[in-house]
């Protein structure tokens, strides 16, 4: 990454009290409590720590179960929405993508179809008659080999076979999370096939800077690098259109709070029940990882920047929580109290040919990086 990703336009400090120190009242979640043998595999409960972060991990679909963060103030709080136990993860309750890494086709596959070399594939449909994340049982839902466990870092690896949900080829993936002294969460992903398909993975980790079960997301103040987006139905499948921000309640060019204009009368607000849309990003380059995104809580001071590789970002705003469920913190998981940033490629790019190509052919590897940068605001 380029030094100058780094130069920014607000003042920020270092965090400087060390989650891992506070681990006494930290809460961190029982290990017990996700040792469980699913599909003939063992699933387990991993923790992480570096910098002034702890994070813990589970490699049931590679799951960020929890991640400690300090406010200004050197308090921690668990800023990612999850479960107490692996069992409420494997009975799906509510939302089911509470943390984990998303595929084989993250987002929305119109229909749950695509053409590849003349052939049709036809996907699980998942929701509301697209494929949604890889379909009924993608990569959140299956246990992942752990290859290596540091203090800091988790390396784990699957091997998707031909067919899986619907899409071609054997797909082995490897897949690394790694906590930084610079109190970054990095993603790094790698992937091959042996026949042609379609790949796009993001992490699916729903954020709340304050805590979770804390209070409204509505008024953290975003910042995302992008002056277009891609429009959808009502479905939330892409028209196809490249369309600008400009005038509209998607322009976060600058600092803005989420829940500024989240309620206007707006049809693209009202097909996605608010902010659940792909944005294009303003690269500098085709490869570089860059950064895209900002998002402060004025009260705590947390602060959360984004860097990536990929063209898009799709920013959810928790339009579909309803409070019927609780988190791990016993707090109910309420309507607008959670947010994702998702670094990845466009919604069904396979059925348009405009969209950058998400196609992944034998000889080839799939990379992307992905990176979470915490820090707090003076």
């Amino acid at each position: 990454m380029k030094k100058g990703l780094f130069v920014l336009s607000i003042v920020t400090m270092m965090l400087t009290i060390s989650c891992k120190e506070q681990k006494e009242s930290l809460g961190l979640l029982d290990k017990a409590a996700f040792e469980q043998e699913y599909n003939g595999k063992q699933i387990s409960l991993y923790t992480l720590h570096a910098g002034d972060i702890t994070m813990q991990v589970t490699n049931f679909g590679g799951r960020v179960v929890s991640l400690w963060v300090p406010d200004k103030d050197g308090k921690c709080e668990d800023i990612v929405l999850g479960h107490p136990d692996i069992n409420k993860y494997i009975a799906t309750e509510g939302e089911r993508f509470l943390g984990p890494v998303v595929g084989r086709y993250a987002n929305r596959i119109a229909k749950g179809q695509f053409v590849l070399d003349d052939i049709t594939y036809q996907l699980p449909i998942n929701n509301n008659g697209q494929t949604l994340h890889g379909g009924l049982h993608g990569l959140d839902m299956v246990v992942w080999n752990v290859d290596k466990v540091t203090d800091n870092q988790i390396e784990l690896s699957y091997i998707s076979p031909d067919g899986d949900e619907g899409f071609p080829g054997q797909l082995s993936l490897h897949m690394t999370y790694t906590l930084t002294s610079d109190n970054e969460f990095k993603i790094e992903y790698k992937a091959d096939t042996d026949k042609p398909t379609i790949i796009n993975l993001s992490h699916h980790g729903l954020f709340n800077l304050k805590g979770e079960g804390n209070g409204t997301i509505l008024d953290h103040v975003l910042t995302i690098n992008a002056s277009n987006t891609t429009p959808v139905d009502s479905v939330l499948i892409p028209s196809g259109e490249i369309a600008s921000v400009e005038n509209t309640p998607f322009d976060f060019r600058q600092p803005k709070a989420v829940g500024e204009r989240i309620n206007e009368d707006n049809q693209q607000l009202k097909n996605g029940s608010g902010y659940d849309h792909n944005w294009v990003i303003d690269r500098k380059s085709d490869k570089d990882v860059e950064f895209i995104a900002r998002i402060y809580e004025p009260v705590s001071g947390r602060q959360m920047e984004v860097y990536s590789d990929q063209p898009g970002l799709q920013f959810y705003s928790g339009n579909f929580f309803n409070g019927k469920v609780n988190g791990k913190s016993g707090k109910a998981l309420n309507y607008r109290e959670a947010f994702a940033l998702e670094t990845q490629h466009f919604p069904d790019s396979p059925n348009h040919a405009n969209f950058p190509s998400t196609r992944l052919n034998p000889g080839e590897i799939y990379t992307q990086t992905c990176i979470y940068k915490f820090s707090v605001k003076k």
